[in-house]
C-alpha cells in the first residue's frame, strides 16, 4: 500500500510535500480529510484514475498528514494549511485550478476559495467541514483517536454506513497506517480536546460564504455520523451558485461508497462551460 500512497516529490512554501500527479487537461486539485493515518491516495484512489481520463489530478498529502514533511514546530491551522496549498499550485506553476475537498479539505477547499477566489475556477465539497456545527461523537472520536488497533475499528465503523465495506483488514491496514513514525504524534497534536474549538476554527465566517462567486457542488452522505448533513445545509443556504446531492444509505465516504455516482458527478460538473 506504502508504495501506491507515495508519488512524486516537490517543496512547496518551504515544505517536502508528497503528491499524486495524474492525467492531462484543467488542473483539479483533491484535498483529503482529516482522518488518522490519512493520505491523498487513501482517500482519492478511487476517484483519481475516473478524474484523471478528462482533467489533470493533482492530490498532494497537506502537511501534518501522510508523507508529507511535518517540520519541527509547524504551526497547524488554517492559515497553514492554505498557505501550503498555494504554495503547492505556485511550485507547479497553476494560476487556477478546481478544487474538492473532502471533510477537513472541505474546509479547507472554502477557506482557499474565499480568500483567493482568483486561483479556484469551480468547487466541490463533500462532506464538508467550513461551517460552525455542534461536535458529532463521531468526529470527536476520530480528531481524539486513540492509537490503538481497537479504536480503529470502531472507527472505520463510524464512517460507513456499508458495513461491508469495513472489516478488520481494512481497520488494520489504516491502523499500520496512523502509527508510523512521526504519525500519530502530529495526528494528536493537532486537535487536542475540547474539539468544539477546532470545528469552529476550521468555519469560514458566513457573510464570507455568502460572497462566494464560484459554481459549488456539495455532496453528502444522509446518514455521516462524523460531520452532520445540516452543515452541507447550510452551505446550500448560504452559497449564491450552490447545488447539492445528498446520497441515502451513505455515511462519510461518499467516494467510497457510492464511487461511481459520485466521479460521475464530478466530471459532469467539471466539465459544464464555466
Amino acid at each position: 500500500m506504502s508504495n501506491l500512497e507515495i508519488a512524486q516529490s516537490i517543496v512547496a512554501g518551504g515544505i517536502k510535500t508528497n503528491y499524486h500527479d495524474v492525467g492531462e487537461g484543467y488542473p483539479t486539485f483533491l484535498i483529503h480529510g482529516s482522518g488518522p493515518g490519512v493520505t491523498a491516495y487513501a482517500n482519492w484512489r478511487l476517484t483519481m484514475p475516473v478524474l484523471s481520463e478528462k482533467f489533470r489530478v493533482i492530490a498532494p498529502d497537506m502537511v501534518g498528514f501522510g508523507f508529507t514533511e511535518r517540520p519541527a514546530g509547524v504551526q497547524y491551522g488554517m492559515d497553514m494549511w492554505v498557505s501550503h496549498a498555494l504554495a503547492l499550485m505556485d511550485a507547479l506553476k497553476i494560476d487556477k485550478a478546481n478544487l474538492v475537498g473532502n471533510s477537513f479539505g472541505g474546509g479547507l477547499a472554502l477557506a482557499l476559495a474565499i480568500r483567493n477566489p482568483d486561483r479556484v475556477n469551480r468547487l466541490a465539497l463533500m462532506g464538508p467541514a467550513g461551517t460552525k456545527f455542534e461536535l458529532t461523537h463521531g468526529l470527536d472520536e476520530v480528531w481524539g483517536y486513540r492509537g490503538t488497533l481497537e479504536h480503529m475499528k470502531e472507527l472505520v465503523n463510524l464512517f460507513a454506513f456499508n458495513k461491508n465495506l469495513v472489516n478488520d483488514d481494512l481497520a488494520k491496514l489504516r491502523y499500520e497506517a496512523s502509527i508510523r513514525p512521526g504519525f500519530q504524534e502530529a495526528f494528536s497534536a493537532m486537535f487536542p480536546a475540547p474539539r468544539q474549538r477546532w470545528v469552529d476554527a476550521l468555519s469560514s465566517p458566513e457573510e464570507a460564504i455568502r460572497k462566494l462567486p464560484h459554481e459549488t457542488l456539495i455532496v453528502h452522505g444522509r446518514d455521516d455520523a462524523i460531520i452532520p448533513l445540516s452543515a452541507s445545509y447550510k452551505l446550500l443556504e448560504l452559497i449564491p451558485k450552490a447545488q447539492l446531492h445528498v446520497f441515502g444509505q451513505c455515511g462519510h465516504w461518499t467516494q467510497i461508497e457510492h464511487a461511481a455516482r459520485f466521479n460521475q458527478l464530478l466530471l459532469n460538473f467539471f466539465s459544464e462551460a464555466s
